[in-house]
């Protein structure tokens, strides 16, 4: 009871206490804004008001009577915290209807560059750990700021933050990587986002300069490390050596007879061989920069001689002596000669 008496005490003082019945309409019902452009925005209400007002450190109208509509109209935003309310009093019991404007004051960053930590510049080698930071310089608000991170046209990384400062501000991200072959020749770089709304309240996104990644490894082989390679009679072989690596691998080539002129041993820039003497044996090839070697091995052998016509040949053969054997069965003696008449033959006579 004595609650009670209290509370109404207060609403008779004040005379606004909020009803149920009031409506009150807002165009647009949010506004998203650069820091220093103008604001509009209008207020309006089809409950029976005595007036209409709007409450703000910038733009603030007083009671404005005998309209149900009025706008805020500011020429140019100049802070960062803006919450103008509208309110009405209604006729019906001199209550009075309250409602605040969402206002979202931004900015978009002076710069956003990207850089490779100290102690770590220059060409990354593969395996190696490393940061690259991206600086975003005055934005505002940070807690709608977000950092993505680009390889090639993927986004590989995205940073949020947590601030509630609603002044601008100074951010980085730090993105740890380990480098890779396949990321050489590939350009990365980083992005400050506002996602302030609707992709049309959205300011354009502000992107830091791109690098290319030049990352270093050792020659390796696409094919296999050892090969066997038929020699044919009387035609010429080439072995192919060729190996990726970063800086470009450089050659050299072992052979299976070190009294070939060329002593054994061959320093070549280029890595197909096409040898001078076409002899069988194991040719040996090193790929070698930097960072490493490999090594790939080709066994050269005489190609295989053609079994088709060998088989035909032993086929005749084979065929001839089956027919002599039969001809023996049936035209030959047993004293050895050869007659048509085998089982009428007398030695000594002729047969009839």
């Amino acid at each position: 009871m004595i609650f009670l008496l209290i509370l109404s005490g207060i609403f008779a003082c004040t005379g606004k206490l909020a009803n149920a019945s009031c409506v009150l309409k807002m165009s647009p019902a949010r506004v998203v804004v650069r820091y220093g452009d103008p604001l509009m925005a209008t207020c309006s209400s089809t409950s029976e008001i005595e007036g209409i007002g709007w409450e703000s450190t910038y733009g603030g109208t007083g009671l404005q009577k005998d309209v149900s509509s009025l706008p805020l109209d500011i020429k140019s935003v100049a802070t960062w915290e803006l919450a103008p309310q509208c309110y009405v009093n209604l006729l019906s019991d001199s209550s009075q209807c309250i409602k605040t404007l969402p206002v979202t004051v931004y900015k978009l960053p002076d710069s956003v560059s990207m850089s490779q930590l100290s102690g770590e510049r220059g060409p990354m080698v593969e395996g190696q750990h490393y940061q690259m930071k991206c600086d975003v310089i005055n934005v505002a608000p940070a807690n709608n700021l977000f950092v993505n991170w680009y390889k090639g046209n993927k986004i590989i990384s995205t940073k949020a933050f947590d601030d509630p400062r609603l002044s601008p501000v100074d951010k980085s991200s730090v993105l740890n990587q380990i480098a890779h072959r396949n990321d050489n020749g590939t350009d990365i770089w980083c992005e400050a986002k506002l996602k302030l709304g609707s992709a049309e309240e959205n300011p354009t996104p502000t992107s830091s300069k791109s690098q290319e990644l030049t990352v270093l490894y050792p020659p390796t082989f696409d094919k296999p490390l050892n090969e066997t390679v038929e020699l044919p009679a009387g035609k010429t072989i080439s072995l192919d050596c060729t190996a990726m690596g970063n800086p470009m691998p450089v050659y050299r080539w072992d052979f299976p007879d070190p009294t070939l002129e060329t002593n054994g041993q061959e320093d070549v820039g280029e890595p197909i061989l096409t040898p001078a003497f076409q002899i069988p044996g194991t040719y040996v090839c090193t790929a070698s920069n930097a960072l490493g070697n490999s090594t790939k091995y080709f066994y050269v052998v005489n190609a295989s001689e053609d079994r088709t016509t060998f088989a035909a040949i032993l086929g005749v053969f084979v065929t001839l002596g089956v027919l002599l054997l039969i001809s023996g069965l049936f035209f030959v003696t047993q004293n050895g000669t050869f007659s048509f008449n085998k089982n009428n033959y007398i030695q000594g006579q002729p047969t009839s």
